[in-house]
């Protein structure tokens, strides 16, 4: 619904950032304001993706403005979506003989149902961190005597450099390379959390760095189908700060649209040679999430034709049930009900020194954000 406020008036020119970064802090303020006034409450915003989640707490946004909204994240942490039994299905790989595992160094200290990587390596294991897949695929030609195999992590912006790894390992006839992939997909887990009646939200931050792949109009069911106000936007504090104005316009306008405050990266079709990359090798399937069990279509999975590079395929596994750790509410959080505060572990038990989760393991998570950032009266 529209609210009143003061008039929306272009901001002066300033000489540097921080001087408009002020004068913009400002301007919100005085419309949060106004909106809490018209409503009787915060504004409830959730940005769905974990380097959002950090810049809001880094830049001090969240602090700043956290009389007048209720920022929650969402399941924008790759890391820390991913499935118990996936953490579990590497922990049993890594002890295969004449096999080695890789990934990158988040996912080394996420721990599993009976460990983690990290134990598993200093065990005996073979399992290295690389930067980028081309790494694995490196080690896979120089040990030809060895099966390597990359754990495939990330939303749509990761995984065509999956996919390039995956052509070049193809293209050089490397058979014993191959990819685990937990990749997951954006839209389809923020269309299942807006279905969530629980989950009453006034508006979405978006992830540009996913848009920039994707492009801005993969999210227009945002605006189409939940009449939600949403804004994609970059990941510096005027990017931030432009995307909560562009929001407060919305809500002033009683609109809702996925606007594009990001446009220096953004186009409304995306990178199409990338994405045609992916779609080369990878199709859409179900996979399960963290806290959310299974999504149909939510994740990406090798095409048939490539099932030779499938690690689920070469190695399959039988894995008791996994379980989770006691009291860890990770799913929760990463589901936007709760606050790291919330659950009994936190700062605790839980630190990322000793995580019990794999929200205060990742850098991007929720977790470790809030305990580094934001560790006082929720």
């Amino acid at each position: 619904m529209p609210f009143n406020r003061a008039e929306h008036s272009p901001l002066p020119r300033f000489n540097d950032d921080l001087a408009l970064g002020r004068a913009m802090l400002a301007q919100i303020k005085e419309e949060l304001a106004a909106w809490q006034r018209a409503h009787g409450r915060k504004l409830t915003l959730m940005e769905v993706c974990g380097t959002h989640t950090v810049a809001l707490s880094r830049s001090g946004i969240r602090d700043a403005l956290r009389s007048w909204v209720d920022f929650r994240s969402g399941p924008g942490c790759p890391v820390c979506v991913t499935d118990q039994a996936d953490i579990d299905a590497m922990l049993e790989l890594a002890t295969l003989p004449g096999l080695t595992v890789t990934t990158f160094g988040d996912m080394v200290r996420v721990p599993g149902s009976r460990g983690d990587l990290a134990h598993a390596k200093a065990a005996g294991a073979d399992v290295r961190i690389v930067y980028s897949p081309l790494e694995a695929v490196n080690f896979a030609k120089t040990e030809p005597q060895r099966q390597i195999v990359f754990m495939g992590i990330g939303f749509e912006t990761t995984v065509p450099t999956i996919a390039a790894a995956l052509r070049s390992a193809i293209e050089e006839g490397l058979e014993n390379f191959s990819v685990y992939s937990v990749h997951k997909l954006t839209a389809p887990v923020i269309r299942q959390l807006l279905q969530d009646p629980e989950l009453k939200l006034d508006g979405l931050i978006l992830p540009g760095h996913v848009a920039a792949i994707t492009g801005r109009r993969y999210f227009g069911f945002v605006a189409s189908d939940f009449s939600l106000p949403s804004a994609v936007t970059g990941f510096a504090e005027l990017d931030l700060l432009s995307g909560i104005r562009d929001l407060l316009t919305q809500y002033h306008d009683a609109s809702a649209r996925v606007s594009n405050c990001y446009p220096r990266i953004v186009r409304e079709e995306g990178n199409r040679k990338a994405w045609e990359l992916v779609d080369r090798y990878f199709r859409q399937g179900d996979v399960r999430w963290r806290g959310l069990g299974p999504l149909p279509g939510s994740g990406l999975v090798l095409r048939p034709e490539y099932r030779q590079f499938d690690a689920r395929q070469r190695f399959p596994l039988n894995l008791p049930p996994s379980h989770l750790p006691a009291g860890c509410l990770c799913g929760e959080v990463l589901k936007g009900k709760a606050l790291p505060f919330n659950c009994r572990h936190f700062a605790k038990s839980c630190t990322p020194v000793h995580p019990v989760g794999p929200c205060m393991v990742s850098g991007e998570g929720t977790c470790a954000t809030y305990y580094k950032y934001e560790r006082r009266e929720g």
